[in-house]
């Protein structure tokens, strides 16, 4: 299972953006979790308006292309499914193609969930759940989407989230009352009633969360490529370790440089300098991924290097165990048709998806042309 999250400063991609490296794995993954911040600017009107869905079509376009391209399926016979547990059990005439099972935005936050298109049929209970945690508490330029899924019988959830930003000293308990209230307030079903019901449970985004120590240590380290001396100050480990938050939660180990915050199409951090209008940041860990439950081994953690927006792209890689046990006994309740999708239902299904999102962005065009 791959999993990535980038915060995009606000920016709409242009269709020649590139995302193959940053989702590119040794061997293709079965499922995709890609989660985004700030896909839209958040200004008053993206935050209290209408929802727009221009840049979340595009990013799904880059995204489909990306994973359906040959470099990437070409090689899937030599997926993860055996670390994953699950069997090929179709034999695809043509090359095996992602579908997306689930997406959703709120303002600039969004989550998509893809799965290789034959395991789609093994999905279930579907969810969608978010939190508002943005201006007053609760609109949404800040906060969460949850993505609950079940494959075969095991059930997953998703949680991509902006938590609040801010350098000061005590912002990271507001961070921390962020975490604590979205996994209070995330509710899919009345039998579903918080998030420890789910097995397995993946969080990713931009939590924010920065470096304690001073500038001029920060600096000097940072010179240094000390990233280990420099994690001794994230302030994410330092409240994990104290108890504060993210209890019971497991995070892998970061041998990457800061993911933030860069200028625009530099591998240079914003650092201080009297001469720049820019608004100066020590660069930290904002963007990370934990996870929780049994059965969840990190393969690798690592960060990708496009200069598309202020922040890198982080990824990671996981082996997750799912229960197959009761399948092959439900399967004989059923009937076929209702068991299986055969190669032409898949393929339409995939061509459907990439109408509406071509429906979407025509739309789209339309409500952004200019009005007089």
């Amino acid at each position: 299972m791959f999993v990535g999250t980038w915060n995009v400063g606000g920016k709409s991609p242009n269709d020649g953006l590139n995302l193959t490296d940053w989702l590119n794995s040794p061997s293709p993954a079965d499922i995709y979790v890609i989660g985004f911040q700030e896909i839209v600017p958040l200004n008053a009107g993206n935050v209290l308006g209408p929802e727009d869905s221009g840049p979340a079509a595009k990013w799904l376009s880059l995204i489909r292309q990306a994973l359906n391209s040959n470099n990437n399926t070409m090689k899937i016979r030599t997926s993860f499914s055996d670390l994953l547990g699950l069997e090929l059990e179709d034999e695809f005439e043509e090359q095996p193609r992602y579908c997306l099972a689930a997406s959703k935005q709120m303002v600039g936050i969004f989550l998509c969930v893809w799965v290789r298109a034959d395991l789609y049929k093994h999905l279930s209970n579907l969810k969608v759940s978010c939190v508002g945690r943005g201006i007053m508490g609760y609109l949404g330029n800040k906060g969460s989407i949850s993505i609950s899924m079940t494959l075969h019988h095991t059930t997953f959830c998703f949680v991509c989230t902006h938590l609040t930003s801010g350098e000061k000293d005590g912002d990271e308990v507001r961070r921390n009352l962020d975490v604590s209230e979205i996994l209070k307030k995330t509710k899919f079903s009345q039998s579903f009633k918080s998030l420890d019901h789910p097995s397995k449970i993946i969080w990713l985004g931009d939590l924010n969360y920065r470096l304690a120590s001073g500038y001029d240590d920060t600096h000097e380290l940072l010179k240094k490529n000390d990233w280990q001396a420099l994690l001794e100050k994230d302030q994410l480990r330092i409240e994990q370790r104290a108890g504060r938050v993210f209890q019971g939660w497991k995070e892998g180990e970061i041998y990457f440089a800061p993911t933030y915050k860069y200028f625009d199409n530099s591998d240079h951090y914003v650092v201080r300098n009297s001469k720049s209008k820019i608004k100066q940041r020590t660069p930290a860990w904002c963007d990370r991924i934990l996870w929780k439950g049994e059965g969840v081994k990190q393969m690798w953690y690592v960060r990708g290097e496009s200069r598309f927006s202020d922040h890198r792209p982080v990824c990671s890689l996981f082996s997750v165990q799912v229960d197959k046990a009761r399948t092959r006994t439900s399967k004989n309740n059923l009937s076929p048709t209702s068991t299986s999708m055969t190669n032409a239902a898949l393929s339409s299904k995939v061509q459907a998806e990439e109408h509406l999102l071509l429906l979407t962005r025509v739309q789209s065009c339309i409500h952004s042309a200019p009005r007089f």
